[in-house]
């Protein structure tokens, strides 16, 4: 019986975490690693029907002219990680993955991530329903071609500035009546993907802090469509500690007085957060999941500081000033550091494995049950990691009985 092919386009293909999903499919497809680090390869999962990695085709949009091999390589170099044999032995693989990827429209991208552009194309398109229709017409010729039974559309791309949301993103009516307009930036260039893949039925997920779906026409379109969608933000290193120290202070009745996380990093994805606009989204998706866990505001302070040399890795130090039992004033501290590209990327093939199984059960719109995988789920307030992920549990637990 012939396997299903789940196409993973990629936004910001050649970037750190679109790179390291590439080779790390390759690389467990072809028995290369194991699955360490997947939450989908834990035993309440392996009796599911999730695609495996060599099931997965990769293709995507990119705003830089490169490959995956000369990403990876860039990455060997500069951050030690990818074993060369690794490269060696997945050097088709990659180029065949390579040879799917498409220049990204450059409209909407704003000044940080404009800067990073160098694939040039003959025209750009100047309003937002044109650079919708070529992404539709560029993930269109991918499916044919290579036979694609569900098509995932995964944002990895750097991080946008804050975009303000209004009138035209109320309802679906008013924003395809806005999107041919030229006087006006209707949509940053995150959203183009996202509603190329609504309008199209395909599935939808957003990694990253920048706007996507996370406007109600956007969500309004997936109903009509029948898509799946789910975002944003991957939860990856501190913040993640923090939705998991957050609950025990809370449950303990510690008083959190205050809360201060400084991360310092390099990598592309820095050379953006290094603008403050861009900066501002990442500040804003890390430092209010303490609050929501917590109901009350702490005094907080959230930095991110570009350091060149550091490259793909991250670290953050956090400084937690509480007070206990008679008004005792304490400290907790601690340092995470990690490769970034490599703790996000396992988690964006966990949630197209995720997404593949609820297209397998017929499954439409939000899929609230991957909140555990995101910053600021959609749809959902709830930010203790163990609750979302209990859900995600139940989730499992009543597929299993189903197939009983």
């Amino acid at each position: 019986m012939a396997r299903r092919r789940v196409g993973l386009w990629l936004v910001g293909a050649f970037g750190g975490v679109g790179t390291t999903i590439t080779l790390g499919l390759a690389t467990m497809a072809r028995g290369l690693v194991d699955q360490t680090g997947l939450v989908t390869d834990l035993p309440d999962f392996r009796e599911l029907s999730l695609p495996e990695p060599g099931d997965f085709v990769v293709g995507g949009h990119e705003i830089r002219r490169t490959t995956f091999e000369e990403s990876a390589e860039e990455f060997r170099r500069n951050t030690g990680v990818f074993d060369a044999s690794w490269l060696s032995a997945c050097r088709d693989d990659l180029a065949a993955a390579s040879s799917r990827v498409r220049p990204g429209p450059k409209l909407g991208l704003g000044p940080a991530i404009a800067r990073l552009a160098d694939w040039e194309t003959e025209s750009e398109p100047v309003t937002a329903r044109q650079a919708i229709d070529r992404i539709k017409a560029d993930i269109a010729a991918f499916v044919k071609a290579e036979k694609i039974d569900h098509l995932i559309v995964l944002n990895v791309a750097s991080t946008e500035a804050p975009f303000g949301t209004g009138e035209p993103h109320q309802t679906l009516a008013a924003l395809n009546g806005s999107l041919s307009r030229t006087d006006a930036l209707i949509l940053p260039a995150s959203s183009h993907y996202a509603l190329a893949a609504l309008e199209e039925g395909h599935t939808y997920l957003n990694f990253t802090p920048s706007l996507g779906a996370s406007f109600p026409a956007a969500w309004e379109l997936a109903e009509t469509t029948g898509s799946l969608f789910g975002g944003k933000d991957g939860k990856t290193g501190e913040t993640l500690m923090k939705t998991v120290l957050a609950p025990m202070f809370a449950a303990r009745n510690f008083k959190v007085m205050s809360w201060v996380g400084h991360n310092i990093f390099g990598n592309r994805d820095g050379v953006v957060l290094d603008d403050p606009k861009n900066k501002s989204s990442k500040v804003e998706t890390k430092d209010k999941v303490i609050t929501e866990i917590l109901g009350y505001k702490p005094a907080s302070v959230v930095s991110i500081e570009y350091v060149p040399d550091m490259g793909d890795w991250k670290t953050a130090w956090d400084h937690i000033h509480f007070k206990g039992f008679l008004g005792t004033k304490m400290v907790l501290q601690f340092i995470w550091q990690g490769c970034d590209s490599l703790l996000a990327a396992p988690l964006g093939v966990d949630l197209a494995r995720l997404a593949d199984l609820e297209k397998q059960r017929g499954g439409k719109g939000l899929m609230r049950h991957l909140s555990c995988f995101f910053k600021g789920p959609e749809g959902d307030d709830e930010n203790d990691f163990f609750k979302q992920y209990a859900r995600l549990e139940e989730y499992v637990a009543s597929l299993r009985a189903k197939a009983k």
